[in-house]
């Protein structure tokens, strides 16, 4: 009995020296777990904390709000966007820099028609059917032409210059200039059509118009991919706030890539231009040469049914081949 006594406190003592060896060497952790358990507790019941928990919750949803303000604006603005694609004939005009009015551009090309049908019919004896039609085609459809001409041939001068416009707008914004101050300097400093579409812009902000709105009459002015992000980029910097600087910055950044890009794809397409050219001559090339060697031999396509049937259905499945080909090589930016 006595040795079961003895033995019951040795391995108390045991026991309690093992824990407290285990008491010691953890007792720096558990002091640290009480610690942090200690602040966690403060911060939860500290009402600083909660008011800057709450401010910065409320700083989130104002941006989210803003955000989706943002982007309900530029919804609504993209019908008005594809309207600008599309313009009238008075406003293609104005975009490609000619100055008349509608009714002389009517007048003018009314002229050139009857003057090209009194030439093809008087001087060079065309039967009159085909100096009428020829007529129309030249009045109606020529002066159109030359004004599409004119306008895609000045959006691509304002598409080169307009990267430069907008370093100097990053650069005089990083120097302390306002704004409107730097877009004064493009208009009058810049190289056309630049300048005068910023002189526009300038007047516009003059009159009562906003900065954000300005930037969208410019779009419908010059509507190509280039004004829309900058006009993008204005709204949304007006609306949520940021650094314009940065935001231009990398949007004159974007224009070079996109153009590097869009002119090394032509340079790939005009090979293959190059080959569809190449191929589409070769019936003509063909068709000449016999008729150098071997006069009258392809006469029977044009002096009987059967060969005009084929020349028909040889012009059909041409044009279809040509215009495929010009599908397939045509690209849009």
């Amino acid at each position: 009995m006595v040795i079961d006594q003895q033995f019951l406190m040795l391995a108390g003592l045991a026991v309690v020296a093992v824990v407290a060896v285990f008491y010691a060497l953890s007792y720096n952790s558990l002091a640290q777990q009480k610690k942090a358990s200690q602040r966690m507790k403060n911060l939860r019941v500290d009402p600083k904390t909660k008011v800057r928990a709450q401010a910065k919750k409320m700083d989130e949803k104002q941006r989210r709000k803003m955000r989706e303000e943002s982007l309900k604006t530029l919804d609504a603005k993209k019908s008005q966007n594809e309207k600008a694609e599309k313009p009238g004939l008075q406003q293609r005009m104005t975009q490609a820099g000619v100055t008349i009015s509608l009714r002389q551009f009517h007048t003018y090309s009314i002229m050139f028609g009857v003057v090209t049908t009194v030439i093809l019919f008087l001087l060079l004896r065309t039967p009159l059917h085909y100096a009428v039609g020829i007529g129309i085609v030249f009045g109606f459809g020529l002066p159109r032409w030359v004004i599409s001409f004119l306008r895609g041939r000045r959006f691509k001068k304002f598409t080169a210059a307009f990267p430069g416009a907008i370093d100097v707008i990053v650069r005089g914004i990083r120097s302390g200039l306002p704004l409107h101050d730097c877009l004064r300097i493009i208009a009058s400093d810049a190289d056309e059509p630049v300048r005068s579409e910023f002189k526009k812009l300038v007047e516009a902000t003059q009159v009562g118009l906003t900065v954000p709105e300005a930037a969208q009459r410019l779009y419908e002015n010059v509507p190509t991919s280039e004004t829309n992000f900058f006009a993008i980029v204005i709204s949304i910097q007006n609306a949520a706030g940021g650094n314009l600087s940065e935001a231009l910055a990398n949007l004159s950044n974007v224009l070079r890539e996109r153009r590097k890009m869009a002119d090394k794809i032509k340079a790939f397409a005009n090979e293959a231009k190059s080959s569809g050219m190449i191929i589409g001559s070769l019936p003509f090339v063909v068709a000449g040469a016999i008729q150098v060697t071997s006069p009258g031999y392809l006469n029977p396509l044009f002096t009987t049914s059967g060969g005009n049937k084929t020349l028909l259905v040889s012009a059909t499945l041409m044009g279809v081949g040509v215009f495929a080909m010009k599908k397939m090589m045509s690209f849009k930016f």
